[in-house]
């Protein structure tokens, strides 16, 4: 134990005086009867002493003396034992990237105790971290109380540190202390030995690092045929170590659920989610279970889904075995792809992406017409060329207005084929022969694929050469429909839109008969292509600019992109690794939405090596004061010396209590003292002054509070599970009757009908000038008007006008994308309840008295019908048109509205630092 303010200690030399004072207490009082004054006249005036106090009396007050000194003192107990941190200044290195979000808490302790011992020390601080967003920015020399309070502000980075690249002060210190993740990073000046070597030239260096054995990160998935390996990278140990795995769609509802081990001197384990390709397609994220921060959270994009495709073999088609079009098909793409075979009617009663046709298989218009429709919807189609599309004469009907346009283009010799309206263009009769004992011609080799084709970046190898192809007619659009070429400018793919799909010819067959391209890995890689493309992958090609849409924090919370987060090129972007500029997330539009996570272009985990003396993370806890406590029991023994003396006094004997003067002034004072301090059981702490509760106006009508208090508790159980507020069951109030504010946010359904007392109207005017937001929805689902127009004729205007007469409602405005309210969790555009297309409406302009944040929220889309949930789990009330998806929209509408009444407009003022520090700075 020590003492911030040992000099206090010298007021126990006045020890002795106190004993000598405190001593003595006065004598008892005495009962006399006055007689007549004759009987007075004998009398001698005895002279009355004062009495020793007892020795237990003068030790209860000496000892109440020592332990308000030595409290006044501000003594600590010392929690750990550390060893002496030098002279001279102190450096606090902190590794503050995503490893270290696991053990947080345990980090922050520890610096805690540093901290405490610099402070007795009087020594001046410099905080600096390693992650890129943070290095650079040292947080001192300061006091080590300064320190402390940027410690509490820091969070984990959701990037991986840099050591090699972090901005260390000049100068000598007296000591360094750094704060280690335990893991190697590469790269850089030297890399980790750079660092090291950097930090001993500043002084000598106590690392502190915690055990590795909670480190996780989850890799890379592996899609596999009949399930999706998950991959989990660790430090290796001696023992196998044991992981569970969520994967959990869009809404952050549980799909799976495995339990995987990491083998015994392994740095990586796996463990595969058996989900059928309709489930599986539905994950949006895998997470670890007991695992904070980014490390135990992988996104995923469309590039990690499995997406079904179709090959066409069924009905009145035959296929060579080992031969056919069917073989080689199957050899290209059932290794990675969940390859499906049969007819057109069995293929198109499930999902698929890609429908693969090979020569003659769609010569059935009933299949013809179904299979349009299908790509109508978004489908691509993948037709190949034969001996059957060759030799097929034109027929007048189907032709698509592409083959409309392209026809007159086409030379009067030659003999289109018949336009089914599923080819990408029109096609000249025939086929043409390269080649041959009879041809001129020798086989033609493929050109380069263009900077804009679906294969750009493909090698083309020189052994591959086409012997026939079927000849699209010329038009001056043909060259933008071709994704590939012949060395002599012939089409060998093309491509066309039909409707929200993609229509895609390849001019050769499937097998060896017209060319060597399905013998090469080259006809692998295009089908992969086509595949990726079918759903949004590599739409965004050349110079692009994927902008961040949703990134993560070091806690692992999905929001708005900081100001430092820049847009990534699509063709690098999944060669970059997540840092301050790329934060992990989502990025780019919803056509081609991609996901970077902290576990991307990372090695495999390594341990670091010891930078200097090491020293455990365990253990090193605050120190703990001990002031508050010693000053406590001192004035408690104070206490009980009055009442004691009040006892020798004869003043507190049982059945004779009469006080007088200053006496009963004192018995008065401790009796208005202890009643003071105990709570009064008439009037017990409502709930809501011990958690953070909902609430919603009592309207009288039944069935609305039912919907009300039904609403709010699925409300609140949707905010528990999706954010760190954790909120209690809803209360119902009466506005004038009940005390308001406790309340962050008020849910009131106005009903036809409903009018305000005036104890209401002052309440509720009370408790909105003081920070309350009141939620006011007519339930109408249509635009509820302004209750500041009168001239509004709608009945839930009329309503609503009607209930909050007398209210102080601000000059409203409806919600834009950019207020707080559609960013404060969720990024929304749009705010349902049961019904959609009623506006939002919030105070307009800033409200400078309540921190700019709209008192009112007004709406007419019946959110507490969206959100509600009976006593059985069930949703019970229906939400149109869009069902379950407009639910999940009204709830995230709903924590919005929570994290907006529970922040204020802490959201507004991020989106403005760079504006107030660049002010600071002038």
């Amino acid at each position: 134990m020590t003492f911030l303010a040992p000099w206090l200690m010298l007021g126990l030399l006045a020890l002795p005086a106190l004993w000598w004072l405190l001593r003595a207490i006065p004598p008892a009082p005495r009962r006399q009867s006055f007689p007549a004054l004759r009987l007075l006249e004998g009398l001698a005036a005895r002279r009355q002493e004062t009495r020793r106090a007892p020795l237990w009396l003068l030790l209860l007050r000496v000892l109440a003396a020592v332990l308000l000194i030595a409290g006044l003192a501000q003594p600590v107990l010392v929690q750990h034992q550390a060893a002496r941190l030098g002279r001279g200044s102190l450096l606090v290195v902190l590794d503050d990237g995503w490893a270290a979000a696991p053990d947080w808490p345990q980090r922050i302790a520890a610096l805690d105790a540093v901290l405490d011992q610099a402070g007795r020390d009087r020594r001046r601080v410099t905080l600096v971290g390693t992650a890129p967003a943070t290095s650079g920015d040292a947080t001192g020399p300061r006091p080590a109380s300064q320190v402390r309070a940027a410690l509490d502000a820091m969070r984990p980075s959701p990037w991986n540190t840099d050591r090699a690249h972090v901005a260390l002060p000049s100068g000598a210190f007296g000591q360094v202390v750094y704060v280690s993740d335990g893991l190697a990073t590469p790269g850089g000046f030297g890399g980790d030995a750079g660092f090291a070597r950097a930090l001993r030239r500043l002084g000598p260096v106590t690392e502190l690092r915690a055990e590795p054995q909670a480190l996780r990160l989850l890799l890379a998935p592996e899609p596999r045929p009949d399930r999706l390996i998950v991959h989990v990278g660790a430090l290796p140990q001696p023992m196998p170590r044991n992981f569970v795995v969520r994967a959990e769609d869009a809404q952050g509802g549980v799909l799976a659920k495995v339990e995987g081990r990491i083998p015994a001197g392994a740095a990586e384990g796996s463990v595969g989610v058996v989900l059928p390709v309709e489930l599986r397609n539905r994950i949006a994220e895998l997470a670890l279970d007991g695992v904070a921060g980014t490390g135990g959270l992988r996104l995923l994009d469309e590039g990690d889904r499995r997406r079904p495709v179709g090959l066409i073999g069924g009905g009145g088609f035959s296929d060579t075995p080992l031969v056919g079009p069917l073989f080689y098909l199957e050899r290209a793409l059932s290794p990675d792809t969940e390859l499906r075979t049969g007819d057109v009617a069995t293929l198109l009663s499930r999902q698929l992406s890609v429908l693969i046709a090979p020569d003659g298989t769609l010569d059935d218009p009933s299949s013809r017409a179904r299979v349009a429709g299908w790509v109508r919807g978004g489908g691509m189609l993948v037709r190949f060329a034969g001996q059957h599309l060759a030799s097929q004469q034109q027929e007048p009907d189907q032709a698509p207005d592409q083959a409309a346009s392209g026809a007159a283009d086409a030379p009067e010799a030659a003999t289109p084929t018949r336009i089914d309206g599923l080819l990408p263009a029109p096609l000249l009769g025939g086929s043409r022969t390269l080649g041959g004992a009879m041809s001129w011609s020798h086989p033609a080799t493929l050109a380069p694929f263009a900077a804009d084709s679906a294969f750009a970046g493909l090698a083309v190898p020189s052994d591959v050469s086409v012997t026939r192809q079927v000849l699209a007619q010329p038009a001056s659009d043909l060259d933008r429909r071709t994704w590939a070429k012949l060395s002599d400018g012939t089409p060998l793919v093309t491509h066309a839109p039909l409707g929200a799909g993609q229509l895609v010819l390849f001019h050769v067959t499937a097998t060896g008969d017209w060319s060597s391209l399905p013998f090469s890995g080259l006809f692998v890689q295009m089908l992969h292509r086509l595949v990726e493309r079918s759903v949004g992958q590599l739409a965004q090609g050349g110079d692009a600019v994927l902008a961040p849409f949703a990134t993560f924090d070091g806690d692992g919370v999905l929001g708005t992109p900081p100001p430092s987060a820049v847009g990534a090129g699509a063709r690098e972007f999944g060669h970059i690794a997540a840092s301050a500029a790329h934060p992990p997330g989502l990025y780019g539009p919803r056509s081609d939405r991609r996901a970077l996570n902290a576990g991307d272009g990372l090695p495999p985990l390594a341990a670091s090596a010891a930078v200097g003396t090491p020293s455990d993370l365990a253990g090193r806890v605050p120190d703990r004061p001990l002031g508050p406590w010693l000053l406590a029991a001192g004035l408690l023994l104070l206490a009980l010396d009055l009442l004691v003396t009040l006892r020798l006094r004869g003043l507190l004997r049982p059945g004779r209590l009469r006080l007088r003067g200053r006496s009963a002034g004192a018995a008065g004072l401790l009796v208005l003292l202890w009643v003071g301090a105990a709570p009064a059981a008439a009037d017990p702490v409502p709930a809501a002054a011990e958690e953070t509760r909902l609430g919603y106006v009592v309207t009288g009508d039944a069935h609305a509070d039912l919907v009300s208090r039904q609403g709010l508790e699925g409300l609140s159980s949707y905010v528990n599970a999706r954010t760190s507020a954790v909120l209690g069951h809803p209360d119902a109030v009466q506005p004038g009757h009940d005390d308001l504010s406790f309340y962050p946010l008020l849910y009131w359904p106005v009903t036809t009908g409903a009018r305000l007392d005036p104890a209401a109207i002052g309440a509720l005017n009370g408790y909105m000038s003081h920070g309350g937001i009141l939620m006011i929805d007519t339930q109408e689902g249509a635009e509820p008007g302004n209750p500041n127009d009168p001239g509004s004729a709608a009945d839930g205007a009329r309503a609503l006008r009607q209930a909050t007469r007398g209210l102080d409602i601000p000059p409203l405005a409806q919600v834009a994308t950019g207020h707080v309210l559609a960013h404060s969790f969720y990024l929304l555009h749009e705010f349902p309840g049961r019904t959609v297309g009623a506006p939002v409406w919030v105070a307009a302009g800033a409200d400078q008295g309540n921190d700019n944040v709209s008192p009112v929220i007004i709406g007419a889309n019946d959110w507490a019908a969206a959100w509600a949930v009976n006593e059985s789990g069930d949703t019970p009330y229906a939400v149109i048109p869009d069902g379950d998806t407009q639910r999940t929209l009204a709830y995230r509408f709903g924590v919005n509205a929570v994290i907006y009444a529970l922040t204020g407009n802490y959201k507004a003022d991020q989106v403005h630092v760079p504006a107030l520090l660049q002010r600071l700075g002038e």
